[in-house]
């Protein structure tokens, strides 16, 4: 009788293993294998990490393997399984692999294709159309979006993390390195010691450091520092965790009236400040997306306050880029005053301070939350939805937004939730920052998620005349490299334009995202299909780019340059300031 040897690996993460009954069936062309118990007597089959082998033996032969059949009944307790995947090696001396990387619960059979990527137009038979078929009809049922607010970016219909499909939750090591991660950093900070402190505003630097002497980050030491100086500043709207906001100047607006009388004595190369916006030497941060937006108000002992600052910037001679001018809200006036360095210590640096603080909020939930996190929350669910397993873009996308959805979720549940961490400790809580997505909403398009393309849109592509943007030049390199391996995967797998048009599941993704992920936002600009490679190239390359390379440069750094608070305040307890020369600098940290 023919005999095929059947590998089993289980996963390695806590409470993988299993006691319940294994049976396999091979699925061949010709015909299928009897349903097999995969036992070994006298040895715990299936246990965490194991790799077990066992004999499958058929009566005639079943023609080439289509198709694995796993199947899971309870021996006496519910234990879900978690299968890595299935080898075959058949009687000629074939091998087979068959990916599963799933929790497979009680009662529950599961119908595995071999690892090869295919297109939907690459299956033939009637049966591996319907097992296709099958599996987006399960995963859309189980994949389903909603609105978590209104305006911002569908995501996934889950109200925990809990009720997530188990397949994109966290492992129970994830969540224990969490849980610990969090209590070391609430040791390293001495949280517990001074919880007093964030009940109240803080009424000097000591308050800080008390806290600061336990964290051990040279960057973030160096910080503490230097974050009084011009040059950290200028440095950090180039290269801090929010690196977007600066742009060339171009023209000053009306609504920033700086004369050159007024930053004359910044300027190093004789030139008027006209001349010098000519010149390219200018460039501007605005952030008039916080104009208006509802200051946090909730359980707290005192109120929070927001501004809207804009800020000039000059490029000097040893090409530093310095603040020159800022003024805290939109519009100018008598009680709208524009700081300059030659103000006194106290307003130049309070005025600094809240541009930090503004720059924070941004960053938090328009940088970081929204063009990171909610948008490649959109793309893991349209692509669980709409792309088979065995799907070439699937395969691709898999490993970079594998635990999106996860994270969001805790997020949403634990975070962003009322009363939860971001009402208790953040300016733009208790709603501000609903508002801050909602808006950030109404300019947000796909062409911006191009890094080049956003990078020339904001006047920064120049690498001679603004040399040391390394969030520039270090992106460029790797939105590169990362769109030379797409583009080789998508050549791998479609031959012409034509084989991408016709691919339904690649046109279904693309839809998806733009109909019901980005709920058909005509000025959005996302595409609702893709016809050609050179645009499919693109199109990925912006999903992988998305959730890993530009995350990693917003959120990484907050650690270092976040730690040390008065560089990056949170919340402010005092009005913004609307005359020069009034505030001691100690009572309105």
């Amino acid at each position: 009788m023919p005999c095929y040897t059947v590998t089993v690996a289980t996963g390695t993460q806590w409470f993988a293993g299993t006691d319940s009954y294994i049976y396999i069936t091979l699925v061949g062309t010709e015909r299928c294998s009897e349903k097999t118990l995969l036992d070994k007597p006298l040895y715990n089959d299936f246990e965490r990490g194991a790799v077990d082998s066992y004999d499958v033996k058929v009566s005639e032969d079943i023609g080439e393997i289509v198709f694995v059949k796993i199947e899971k009944r309870k021996y006496w307790v519910q234990d879900d399984w978690y299968c890595k995947y299935i080898t075959v090696k058949t009687p000629c001396g074939e091998y087979l692999e068959f990916p599963c990387y799933r929790w497979i619960p009680d009662d529950k059979e599961v119908a595995l294709r071999d690892g090869r990527a295919r297109l939907p137009q690459d299956d033939k038979t009637r049966l591996v159309k319907q097992h296709r078929r099958k599996e987006l009809e399960t995963r859309q049922k189980v994949y389903r979006w909603r609105e978590w607010q209104p305006g911002f970016p569908m995501s996934i219909d889950a109200n925990s993390h809990k009720e997530l499909p188990r397949d994109i939750q966290f492992d129970s090591e994830k969540g224990v390195d969490f849980t610990l991660n969090y209590t070391k950093a609430i040791e390293n900070l001495c949280i517990n010691r001074f919880m007093h402190m964030f009940q109240s505003s803080w009424s000097d630097f000591a308050d800080f450091e008390r806290i600061f002497v336990r964290i051990s980050n040279t960057i973030s030491e160096y910080v503490m520092q230097h974050w009084q100086e011009d040059f950290m500043f200028g440095y950090q709207c180039l290269n801090g965790c929010n690196p977007v906001i600066i742009q060339k100047c171009t023209q000053l607006p009306a609504k920033f009236p700086v004369t050159h009388e007024m930053v004359e004595f910044c300027l190093e190369r004789d030139l008027t400040l006209e001349e010098e916006v000519k010149a390219g030497n200018i460039y501007i941060a605005d952030y008039e997306i916080m104009e208006n937006i509802t200051p946090n108000g909730t359980d707290l002992c005192t109120l929070q306050y927001l501004a809207a600052p804009i800020c000039l910037l000059y490029k000097n001679t040893q090409n530093k880029v310095l603040p020159i001018a800022i003024q805290l809200q939109q519009s100018p006036g008598e009680d709208s005053p524009i700081f300059l360095p030659s103000d006194s210590k106290t307003d130049w640096m309070l005025a600094k301070i809240w541009v930090r603080s503004s720059d924070f909020h941004v960053h938090q939930t328009v940088t970081h939350l929204l063009r990171t996190h909610l948008i490649s929350e959109v793309f893991g669910i349209a692509m669980f939805r709409q792309l088979s397993a065995v799907h070439p873009v699937y395969k691709l996308l898999i490993p970079h937004i594998r635990f999106t959805i996860a994270i969001n979720t805790k997020a949403r549940e634990e975070l962003l939730c009322e009363c939860g961490l971001f009402d208790k400790a953040n300016g733009t809580g208790g709603g501000g920052h609903v508002e801050l997505v909602q808006k950030a909403m109404k300019t947000f398009t796909y062409q911006s998620l191009i890094f080049p393309q956003a990078i020339k849109a904001r006047g920064m592509d120049s690498q001679e005349e603004l040399p040391y943007y390394f969030y520039r030049d270090d992106g460029n390199k790797v939105w590169e490299v990362t769109k030379s391996f797409v583009e080789d995967i998508v050549h791998i797998h479609y031959e012409s334009d034509e084989v991408v048009k016709e691919d339904e599941e690649i046109q279904a993704f693309v839809k998806d995202v733009c109909s019901f992920g980005m709920q058909d936002l005509d000025y959005c600009g996302f595409p609702k299909s893709v016809k050609t490679r050179e645009q499919l190239t693109e199109y990925l390359t912006v999903v992988i780019f998305t959730a890993s390379a530009q995350h990693a440069a917003v959120n990484f750094g907050q650690y270092d340059w976040c730690s040390w608070i008065p560089n990056a305040p949170p919340t402010m307890r005092k009005p913004l300031p609307t005359k020069k020369g009034i505030f001691e600098f100690a009572d309105d940290v």
